[in-house]
């Protein structure tokens, strides 16, 4: 454990650059680290595009966003990575560029995981002090890594900014994002209409498939939905408005997971132990076949074909059976 001293003086660095899901599963062990250094000032480096999604945040002072897409973005990142000096950095991500990055900015310490529990091994060369964990979970090993720069206590905390509304959405409806994800973690796109149809006829719920504005043709194309296209703040208004969310192991998913919201959770080729959506506001559903290979195939994993429209359904069903069951009265 590394001791910064006077908390009034240090400055804290924290690199998870990307991308949605896994900036969300970083949320906890940023807050538990702020909560521990209460009078440091904490600076997130984050790609620019996800930067939203850490509006508000109360356990972050600053949000340096990173342009890696033209020279000049770049020089005006490693200028501001160079204006202040940090006590310590902390890497949740455990690639080369974010460890890049950490390094830039000239800290007194790197933190990082174990050269044995990142994806670039590389990575770890720059950090001087590796963290092994051997939590399960992601957002349990981040944070492990937290408490290894120093975090005393744990707060299992998501703060998400509250969203803004983008466009029309119905009543009551069920939210699922498609498209999310890679190739290989998606769920049939025409599973989505046989689904849509039944949540109409016996429960009353719209289906609203959420995409980026170039899929805006193909969601349109599925029967009985409702498409949309949204920013990440329009999708996490329409995710706090949502009755249920149905997803797979992607970025949406998450923010569901993080909101509590209810629904279902369809996982193929990657471990729900290790990726899935954490909490238990979401049931998540797996063929007993499915094998774990995180291969980021360009076809959909057959894993995820066995899935059918009815287990999604049932499954839907009961969870949202359980939630709106009444409270007994105590007399």
């Amino acid at each position: 454990m590394f001791n910064v001293g006077k908390p009034a003086e240090a400055r804290i660095l924290v690199v998870r650059l990307g991308a949605l899901g896994d900036i969300i599963h970083a949320l906890p062990a940023v807050a538990s680290l702020k909560h521990s250094f209460a009078e440091a000032h904490l600076t997130w480096a984050v790609e620019w595009k996800w930067a939203p999604l850490l509006e508000q945040n109360p356990f972050v002072d600053t949000v340096l966003p990173i342009d890696r897409g033209s020279l000049a973005g770049l020089h005006e990142s490693w200028r501001r990575l160079r204006s202040a000096r940090y006590d310590f950095a902390i890497d949740f991500q455990g690639l080369l560029k974010s460890a890049l990055v950490a390094s830039c900015a000239r800290p007194n310490r790197i933190f990082g995981f174990h050269h044995t529990q990142v994806r670039e091994r590389a990575a770890a060369l720059f950090y001087s002090n590796k963290t092994l964990s051997s939590a399960v979970h992601v957002v349990d090993k981040n944070l492990d890594l937290s408490a290894a720069a120093g975090a005393a206590g744990v707060l299992r905390k998501f703060p998400l900014p509250p969203g803004c509304a983008e466009g029309q959405l119905p009543g009551d409806f069920v939210l699922a994002s498609p498209l999310a994800g890679w190739r290989a973690k998606q769920w049939p796109l025409e599973y989505y209409g046989v689904l849509a149809s039944w949540l109409r006829r016996d429960l009353r719920l719209s289906l609203v498939l959420d995409g980026p504005p170039a899929a805006a043709p193909l969601l349109s194309g599925v029967p009985d939905v409702i498409a949309r296209s949204s920013t990440i703040s329009g999708l996490i208004y329409a995710t706090r408005r949502a009755a249920a969310v149905i997803g797979v192991d992607s970025g949406p998913l998450h923010i569901a997971a993080a909101l509590g919201k209810p629904g279902v959770a369809m996982f193929g080729p990657t471990d729900p132990a290790r990726n899935g959506p954490y909490g238990d506001s979401l049931r998540v559903l797996r063929d007993p076949a499915a094998m774990t290979t995180y291969k980021r195939n360009a076809s959909i994993d057959d894993s995820m074909r066995r899935i059918s429209p009815e287990q999604v359904f049932e499954a839907l069903r009961s969870v949202l059976g359980e939630r709106r069951q009444p409270v007994a009265c105590v007399t």
